[in-house]
């Protein structure tokens, strides 16, 4: 195996690499030979250099991802090569790869390099995917912004005065400026699809379940789901088929059968279509994106589907439920960073209580510790039934309404957030109108069904809308066939 080194062998490149918008596109050109893996992946570790000032990624994998073009490019020529064979991803700094560094984008696990690989990355790795380096994020994935990381904010290439969304916005961010094909994300309310909406790409959030969570990095262990980040709706459905599936290390991970999702995206027949009357009338709701999904519904019906508007009158319900439940499972999952068996630990520290109060008060930053102490209180003597078991009372509730909209129609719409990127800092100091960011996402996070945002066009400002299609569990190929034809709507 040849043993490259990084960025100095960018000078082997003997033409312009253009920038691919699909893996159909860049196999066609490999099977021409017009192009190697290892080209493709100097091309993008130029690139990523070029735009550092991004700050998308936190390392790139230069020599492991090389090497792995490497072997790629000789199990083409060879005829053996993998479904992925060539395609570049990244992975959030939530998710790990055997030997390679992983932090959460947090100070408290700087320096950690994960003794093994998650079952996501050895799935992509199996099928000969070309993993190319970790992006930021915000700390333990939690925020909407990508403001919240203790290694600087990740800007939104489309604007850079302007936030790429989170807790996933390294992920969107480097794969909207083309410096990777593809990325990993996790999304616990929204942490895919808000800033696969605001960076203009496609953000699948599976069924919980359908994807493994062996290997990631826990914020709210009921919640959390493994997803892709991709240009289109075909790529994402073709990391699906790779990633999804049962896991012995996974006792959540489901065993129902993976369906071959690159091959069921068409929309066959008539759609029964739900939109959700609470969300179009959302006082919170940008004109612009009210009246392009108002168009989108039009077209719909004008194609013959039925679309028709659902109660659904918990939407003020949706984000406080969400931050209770999550808080609470996050105080207990960030228990285990201590100061004492791996990451940061703090040298003011005198002894051992001085350990782990210091370790953790100079190694979490304010926004996962507000979310711990929040968790906490839910949790304490007192108040665990006025809050934590009131919650999950209300998680069953949305629940049974959501299904009970599904069992009469096929979809359900709305937007994935309520405006466009905002600009760095115009949330920040309220953490109340920061978590209402994610009041269109975190239904699905609650109720556990499939939710992917494909870009619908362009507001007056330029940036993307992102429109969302919601389906019944482990529909995932139902969904993202509709929402490819929303897609191509918009």
């Amino acid at each position: 195996m040849l043993n490259y080194t990084g960025i100095q062998h960018f000078s082997f490149i003997t033409s312009a690499v253009k920038n691919y918008n699909s893996f159909s596109e860049l196999k066609s050109d490999l099977a021409a030979g017009t192009i190697s893996c290892v080209q493709l992946t100097q091309h993008y570790l130029k690139r990523i250099e070029e735009h550092k000032n991004l700050n998308a990624f936190l390392e790139t994998f230069d020599a492991s991802a090389l090497a792995k073009a490497a072997e790629v490019d000789a199990k083409i020529k060879a005829g053996t090569a993998g479904k992925l064979a060539g395609m570049v991803i990244a992975l959030k700094d939530n998710i790990c790869y055997k030997d390679h560094k992983v932090s959460a984008s947090s100070k408290i696990l700087g320096g950690f390099v994960s003794p093994y690989s998650s079952t996501v990355t050895e799935r992509l790795l199996a099928e000969d995917a070309i993993i190319i380096g970790r992006t930021n994020c915000d700390e333990f994935a939690m925020g909407s912004s990508n403001e919240n990381s203790a290694l600087g904010n990740v800007l939104n290439p489309l604007d850079t005065k302007r936030v790429p969304g989170g807790s996933s916005g390294g992920s969107a961010a480097a794969v909207a400026a083309h410096l990777c094909l593809a990325a990993l994300g996790t999304d616990t309310g929204g942490s895919i699809r808000q800033p696969a909406s605001f960076c203009g790409v496609v953000g699948l959030k599976p069924t919980y379940g359908r994807v493994s969570r062996w290997g990631i990095i826990a914020y709210a262990s009921s919640f959390d789901q493994v997803g892709p980040l991709t240009h289109n709706v075909e790529d994402c459905a073709l990391i699906m088929e790779v990633i999804a599936g049962t896991d012995e290390f996974d006792s959540t991970a489901s065993s129902k059968p993976v369906a071959a999702y690159s091959q069921e995206l068409k929309v066959n027949g008539k759609k029964r279509i739900a939109y959700l009357k609470d969300c179009m009338e959302s006082p919170g709701l940008d004109p612009e994106i009210r009246n392009r999904m108002n168009a989108i519904i039009e077209q719909l019906r004008k194609d013959g589907h039925t679309v028709e508007p659902a109660e659904f009158p918990y939407l003020d319900y949706l984000v406080p439920a969400y931050y209770i439940l999550t808080t609470a499972e996050a105080s207990s999952n960030l228990a285990r960073y201590d100061g004492i068996r791996y990451g940061y630990r703090s040298p003011n520290a005198t002894d051992l209580e001085s350990t782990y109060k210091k370790s953790r008060s100079e190694g979490f930053g304010p926004e996962v510790k507000r979310r711990i102490m929040l968790g906490t209180f839910v949790l304490s003597a007192g108040y665990y039934d006025a809050y934590y078991s009131k919650g999950q009372k209300v998680r069953q509730l949305l629940r049974s309404k959501t299904e009970e909209i599904l069992q009469n129609f096929d979809y359900i719409l709305t937007p994935s957030t309520p405006g466009t990127a905002f600009e760095f800092g115009a949330n920040s100091a309220d953490p109340i109108k920061m978590y209402l960011e994610d009041i269109f996402t975190v239904q699905a996070n609650l109720t556990g069904i499939p939710a992917i945002s494909v870009p619908v066009g362009k507001a007056s400002n330029g940036l993307p809308i992102g429109a969302q299609v919601m389906g019944r569990n482990f529909d995932e190929s139902g969904v993202m066939g509709f929402a490819d034809y929303i897609n191509k709507i918009g």
